[in-house]
């Protein structure tokens, strides 16, 4: 749990210390301290004088005693009427006599904070008060009192904007005075790399300081030395690195040394974007050689196909969409799932136990979107459905108060929310997220989490007494939950169910996708006010410095949406639907499969299991014969059913039988003298289809040894075929693929194939290569300019077209599930589509070309350029294992169906068979 975890961190460290920066106002900044002694009543017999330490704010005077009993004073600024140093020479100065190094403080107002060390609201005195504080070093009176005196000039300015230049330009003084102290290197031998200005970011504070990054290390020295001298991460440790928009504007960078947390190590804030993006260029170009950077499309990718959680995606979509733990109003955000908050059994296998996920919340009650409805038709532009956001600090810090009380005073100025408002009730809260005519608001990740602190008050705090005379204590809970823990887990079981797994794209699709902007959000109700969204307002186009200041001001407490991730339709997770399969099995069942009862476990399921032996295994591929039988480039590879004959197509223009028992070439026939481009055996080993660049599909009966037909189907080369079920698809360099009803000729007689043509799918240039999904009812087709298309065959429509590559797509196949489609090109990348949304979700690129391959959806055995058989981690996006094979391009590869054994053929006229040995 980020914030928790935060919070505890921060408590362990630092104990001792009452003071924080919670104590400062919102963007306020803690300068100096100095150890001093306030004394009250002086020259009365009931003087007193309280040591402890002095702290100089941009907009207060903090004192913070020793004595945990006393409380914390802060003086603002803009409440003082005199600050001075009294001269010696006063004869009613209480100073005169016996003290030097005093200051004397006159105002009209004082917070007193922490009491005998109890966290509740800020009590204020108001009324003329002085306050005497003696300084331990007389000598910094003079520049303390000059400092004091600078900023409250600043605090008596009229207006907010020239309040922030003034002290901005106090700040920028301070930091060019100081540079990064190189004594607290790690290591002499350490080489500077750069240093500049920045603020290290932590929720609802910004702390200014220097950075610092060496050959080994990151380095942040505070300005002020709070609350440690340097912070240091090791560069060795750093696993991800991210640019961040803090502020509406592109200045912010969080680190982390951990591969799935959403807790950073250090997030920093620069004050311009060159110096942003040249730390960003050193950390990266360091790690890169270390770490996978992974995508919104490859988490995607892991997602659907079970490797990680909806929790884990969430998490990672959030980070991805610039939601930091670090920045309240842009706190990760996580959906209500549960609907039901009054039966005594939570039942997940009920579709009405759960919130629509397909609707924003403020959609959900749909008399309260009819009223929300007429006022925004009415409204004049720019219109809004929502007054209010998602997302916002004061959402995030309601949820959470019970273990981040000093966050809610820093927000709210000293005060807890009124406790009728006070996160009370898990109920109300969701009928008020229902009902409210301004509450909007989703959940935050700590719902699905393991830390129930933040629903328990166990600081005892005092929030309040509601109408009624109930004290604020516990959160409380739905009957179904035993306990706090029991709320989490079973929250938690929710958000892992199959119902929330079918429809957690429909919510992606709203707050990070394709419905959270244009006439797709408006459509789906989800029209937020303009200033919420990235790149909704330019603030450098902004020149007066007041109407900039109370801008942002209003857009960080209103809350900001999430960079915008996907801009096409989410693909589903998919649910596999046989209880037999592993989790991370990719071989789901295909769309056409029905489930299979418990009775009917047999050869299918043995059959996947031994397809995922062979996959988990296949870097134990091992090459058993080579055999050199063809003039030029092989072509393409089809094995008879028992697996005793194999033939082969070249450039050399000849289709070989090839006998794996003799290891003897048995036929060689040569139907033109053009090359060969792809082979297949129809069912029933009688005949052999093979493409030529001479425009025709040749067709070859094995019983009888002879050219049986010719289809002279096209205007160019044929360049790949494939048979499914009685029909015959050939793609050609004349831009068409072909789809022909083949009725065969009677071998026995002078019958001739007859071909009936049943569609044409046009496209704009050459077609490399195709492939049809399990059910036969879609085709992807790869060109030579790049293009990748996706067609209905049922209606020949095509349904998607993405231009994937740059250069030839040399192979392209659907996962055995027939959810995706991977791809391979001439411009070194293996690319990635889901079938249902015709979304790239996943890009790979390689050293080299990859000319073939064969997939199970996670795993790819591809053949390169140069010869070598490649296994890669689709999802890792990197090669597991390199095998040595031919000595120039594997140009195609077979492979049998239980995936054990595998046949290569090459660019050095040589076939290689390949077997797996457990």
């Amino acid at each position: 749990m980020a914030f928790i975890r935060k919070r505890r961190l921060e408590r362990e460290l630092y104990s001792k210390e009452r003071f924080s920066l919670l104590l400062l106002n919102l963007e306020e900044y803690y300068f100096e301290q100095h150890t001093a002694s306030h004394i009250t009543n002086k020259g009365c017999r009931d003087e007193r004088k309280f040591r402890g330490s002095l702290k100089i704010c941009s907009k207060s005077i903090i004192f913070e005693p020793d004595d945990n009993i006393q409380p914390i004073i802060k003086i603002p600024l803009r409440d003082c009427v005199s600050i001075k140093a009294p001269e010696d020479n006063e004869a009613n100065n209480p100073f005169a006599r016996d003290t030097s190094g005093g200051i004397s403080v006159v105002c009209n107002q004082v917070f007193l904070i922490k009491e005998r060390n109890i966290i509740a609201p800020y009590k204020t005195v108001r009324g003329r008060t002085e306050h005497l504080f003696q300084l331990d070093v007389a000598g910094k009176l003079g520049d303390v009192v000059q400092t004091l005196h600078q900023l409250y000039r600043a605090s008596c300015l009229d207006k907010m904007g020239d309040q922030a230049a003034m002290i901005t330009a106090i700040l920028q003084s301070r930091l060019a005075r100081t540079s990064f102290d190189k004594n607290r290197f790690q290591s002499i031998s350490e080489t500077l790399n750069m240093e500049c200005k920045a603020e290290m970011v932590t929720p609802l504070v910004t702390n200014p300081g220097h950075v610092c990054v060496t050959d080994a290390n990151l380095y942040f020295q505070p300005l002020n030395g709070y609350p440690k001298p340097v912070v240091q991460i090791t560069l060795q440790n750093v696993r991800r690195i991210y640019k961040r928009r803090h502020g509406l504007m592109p200045l912010g960078l969080e680190v982390f040394c951990t591969e799935n947390d959403l807790c950073s190590d250090i997030y920093l804030k620069f004050y311009n974007y060159q110096d942003r993006d040249e730390l960003y260029f050193l950390i990266a170009t360091y790690i890169e050689n270390h770490v996978t950077e992974h995508t919104a499309e490859s988490y995607m990718l892991q997602w659907q196909r079970g490797h990680i959680s909806n929790y884990q995606y969430l998490l990672h979509l959030n980070n991805l969409a610039d939601r930091s733990c670090n920045d309240l109003s842009q706190y990760p955000v996580f959906p209500w799932i549960i609907a039901d908050y009054s039966s005594s059994v939570l039942d997940l296998t009920k579709p009405e136990t759960f919130r629509d996920l397909s609707k924003p919340i403020g959609a959900l009650n749909k008399e309260r979107l009819d009223r929300l409805l007429t006022r925004y038709q009415e409204m004049p532009e720019p219109k809004f459905m929502y007054g209010s956001h998602y997302s916002s600090p004061g959402y995030v810090l309601f949820y959470l108060v019970r273990v981040a009380p000093e966050y809610m005073l820093c927000l709210q100025n000293g005060k807890f929310d009124h406790a009728d408002r006070m996160f009370n009730s898990l109920a109300e809260t969701w009928k008020n997220c229902l009902d409210g005519a301004t509450d909007f608001k989703e959940l935050i990740p700590e719902f699905y989490e393991n830390d129930s602190s933040f629903l328990v008050n166990s600081l005892k705090l005092d929030l309040g007494k509601r109408q009624g005379g109930k004290m604020v204590e516990d959160v409380e809970l739905p009957p179904w939950a035993s306990g706090p823990d029991d709320f989490l887990q079973k929250s938690q079981e929710a958000l892992e169910s199959q119902y929330v797994s079918e429809h957690l794209h429909e919510w992606i699709d709203i707050i990070f996708g394709c419905k959270q902007k244009g006439s797709e959000a408006v459509a789906a109700h989800n029209v937020f006010h303009p200033l919420t969204y990235e790149g909704g307002v330019d603030l450098n186009s902004i020149m007066d410095p007041n109407e900039k200041v109370a801008l942002l001001t209003q857009i960080l407490e209103f809350g900001q949406t999430p960079k915008q991730l996907f801009t096409v339709p989410h693909p589903r997770r998919i649910i596999p639907k046989l209880k037999s399969l592993s989790r991370t099995s990719s071989h789901s069942v295909s769309i056409t499969e029905s489930p299979v009862s418990p009775n009917e476990e047999s050869f299918e399921d043995l059959t996947e299991e031994s397809i995922t032996l062979a996959w988990n295994n296949i870097a134990k591929l091992k090459l058993d014969e080579q055999y050199k039988i063809h003039k030029e480039a092989i072509t393409g590879i089809a094995v008879t059913c028992n697996g005793s004959s194999v033939f082969t197509t070249s450039q050399d223009s000849t289709l070989k039988m090839f006998s794996k028992e003799s290891k003897t070439i048995q036929r060689s026939v040569s139907f033109s003298n053009m090359a060969l481009s792809s082979c297949l055996i129809l069912p029933g080993d009688t005949t052999v289809l093979s493409s030529s660049w001479d425009n025709h599909v040749y067709f070859y009966s094995i019983a009888f040894g002879r050219q049986q037909d010719i289809l002279m189907g096209h205007d160019d080369a044929v360049s790949k075929i494939c048979w499914r079920d009685g029909r015959l698809y050939s793609a050609s360099w004349d831009s068409t693929v072909k789809v022909w009803h083949c009725v065969p000729g009677e071998t026995l007689s002078n019958k001739k194939h007859r071909f009936e043509l049943l569609a044409e799918l046009e496209h704009d240039v050459s077609v490399n290569t195709i492939d049809l999904n399990a059910a036969n009812t879609i085709l992807a087709s790869g060109t030579k300019e790049g293009t990748i298309s996706v067609w209905d065959v049922t209606t020949a429509t095509v349904l998607h077209q993405l231009p994937c590559h740059s250069g030839t797509v040399f192979d392209a196949a659907f996962s055995p599930d027939s959810r995706h489609l991977l791809s391979t090109g001439e411009d070194c990348c293996f690319k990635v589509i889901d079938v249902q949304t015709g979304m790239l979700i996943s890009s790979v690129t390689t050293d080299e070309p990859q000319r073939c391959f064969k997939w199970d959806g996670n795993t790819i055995l591809s053949g390169s350029q140069s010869g070598e058989l490649l296994i890669w981690d689709l999802l890792g996006g990197k090669v597991t294992e390199r095998i040595k094979g031919h000595t120039g391009a594997v140009m195609s590869m077979w492979m049998n169906e239980q995936c054990n054994s595998v046949i290569t053929g090459g660019e050095d006229k040589q076939i290689m068979f390949w077997k797996l040995q457990y």
